[in-house]
Parts: C-alpha cells; structure tokens; sequence
C-alpha cells in the first residue's frame, strides 16, 4: 500500500447539501482552510489535521460522532473497540441522481479507484483501500460510517475556478500598491446566500464532466447568471469563456479536503484552479450578475486583509504568489 502525503487540506463549514432543479448536483462550496499541516494516511492526524472530519453534530443533524482521539485516527492504529455511528441522509437515501445507492443493494456493483461509467471513482491522492465493499477515508477514521451528505462513496470532486485580473486606473495603467511596490491583483468573489460569506465560485463535479468544464460551468452560473440568461446571452457569455478558459492557467491545489461532512467511507476533494486575464479585455466584456446560490458577486482586490473562508484566504496568497502580486504591507521575511 502506498500512502500518499496530502498538503494544505481545506474544509468545509457545517452547510446544508440541497438539490437545484436546474443541475444534476449541487453542493454548496464555502470553504473555509486548516493550517495546512502534513497528514499521512498511515499515521493519522498530526497537529490540527483531520478535525472538521470529526466534528458533531453531523451537518444538517443531531446526529454525534463517535469521538476519535488523535492518536486513533490512523487505520494502521490498532482499535478493536472502534464503534462508529451509521449515517446517511434522508436526501440522499431518496435517490437523486447525484448520488449512489446503498452499497447493499444487489443491482449495484461500483468499481472503486477507477473511473465507473461516468463516474470517477479515483481519489486525487492516490489508490484507497476497500473493507467490507466500502472505501475506506484515506485520511483515517471519522467517527462515522455511510455517506452522510454526500452522494457517492469514496470521493466526491469538486471544482473551485479563481478567476484573476489586474487592478488598472481610469488610464488602463497597473495600479501599484504603494508599500510592496507590487501590482494589485484582483478576482471574482461571490457571497453566497447560505452562509454569508464571500468565496470563490466553484460547485460539484458533474458525472462524465471533465474539471475544466466544471470550473467553466460553475463560474458562469454563480458569477454571470448563465442560467438565466437568453439563448443570444448565453452564446456570448460562451465566446467570452471559452476565450478566458482554454487558455494557460495554474492549478493552486488538488487533492483530499478536510470537511465535516466527511464520513469513514465518503469525502470531498477538489481541484482550485487560477484562470489569469491578463489585459483584462475579456473579462470586461462580461457583466458579473450574481446567480444560483450566489446573493452578491463582484471584483475584489488581493491582499491578506480579505475576510474570506480561510481556505480561500489561502488558495488567493497562493495566487498572488504565483502571479507575483500584491499580497502584504508587512515584512516578506515571515
């Protein structure tokens, strides 16, 4: 067995998974960033690691995890009195077709770590093990078994498009932050209705749907209202994204998510990528309209002021980084 080392896991805040009628699956993707420790499959938690993956109540329940110690996470820890606590939403028993069936039922046969029909089965972090036909959480235990909210077992893939321009003047000139002497980055933010907090756009990823039309797909729904445009509207919007999308861009993170609605068979990973408009003419051919669950979207300047989930918080510094932008007025020896 080989165990893949996970950097900088991200996690979610206790949100309600609920099902629009104009996609085939939604979860709502305000994240918020665990100091990104290493973690290891083989040894379990190490610091502040794999926490938001054991917190009670469940999300959306009063249902209480079993309390998994530290030193317990690790599946090569030895623990003959582990006793998880078995949930599965009612949502999700119903059957919507984001999600599988029960692994008892006799008409389904899932084909874990590899991609099964139009599902992808396979983890960002590599092969994970099967017990009792159940994935088991490469991360180690949770305190609960099933699938929670989630709807597949094993991973469920998520997309999170970062989409980036330069601050410019009424000239069109780079506006320079006067204390780093760098240029000032700025990128789409939505505030989302479900939990108030601004974050990226991003959402779930589609069976049979590659990333990068997910990140596309997200994008123009939550930050462009693409779904309630006109079909002329909706043409345009696609010319301009297609322009922004198919060209060079940087993938900040992939991989394992720590998320509290992470159960011992069932857990998100997601994919954040940077889409750079680098003149900014692309992006001003497009109105940002708040839509979906999104209540407000608009273009926010990057620096470590920004009160985002902390996740986000992150993945922008990775960014501004990368892009060599703006991001402190403090020492850059830190």
């Amino acid at each position: 067995m080989h165990w893949m080392v996970f950097q900088a896991p991200r996690c979610l805040p206790e949100i309600l998974i609920y099902q629009r009628t104009n996609k085939s699956n939604s979860f709502s993707s305000c994240w918020f960033h665990l100091n990104a420790n290493i973690m290891s499959g083989s040894n379990g938690a190490k610091d502040n690691s794999h926490n938001k993956a054991r917190t009670s109540p469940y999300p959306g329940s009063k249902v209480e995890r079993s309390q998994v110690p530290n030193e317990k996470v690790g599946w090569l820890v030895e623990w003959q009195d582990y006793n998880p606590v078995e949930y599965t939403a009612v949502s999700v028993l119903a059957g919507p077709r984001w999600a599988d069936p029960q692994i008892s039922e006799s008409s389904f046969s899932p084909k874990f770590n590899e991609k099964d029909g139009h599902v992808e089965r396979k983890s960002q972090n590599g092969l994970y093990e099967i017990e009792n036909g159940r994935p088991r959480n490469p991360a180690g235990r949770t305190g609960l078994v099933g699938r929670g909210l989630l709807g597949r077992w094993g991973p469920n893939h998520a997309a999170d498009p970062i989409i980036t321009r330069w601050k410019r003047d009424s000239s069109g000139n780079k506006i320079t932050h006067p204390v780093s002497g760098k240029h000032i980055l700025q990128f789409v933010a939505i505030k989302r209705k479900d939990c108030g907090e601004w974050a990226i756009p991003g959402g779930m990823v589609d069976p049979g749907e590659k990333i990068s039309a997910t990140l596309k797909r997200e994008f123009g729904e939550e930050a462009l209202n693409s779904l309630q445009k006109s079909s002329a509207e909706k043409r345009e919007i696609e010319e301009q994204l297609h322009k922004l999308f198919s060209q060079e861009h940087l993938v900040i993170y992939k991989g394992y998510v720590d998320d509290p609605r992470n159960t011992d068979n069932a857990w998100m990973e997601t994919e954040a990528v940077n889409y750079h408009d680098e003149t900014g003419e692309i992006m001003d051919n497009l109105t940002l309209e708040a839509g979906d669950d999104a209540g407000k979207v608009k273009w926010v300047d990057i620096s470590d002021k920004l009160k985002l989930y902390a996740s986000h918080a992150h993945f922008i510094k990775l960014v501004a980084e990368k892009r060599d932008a703006h991001w402190s007025e403090a020492s850059e020896a830190d």
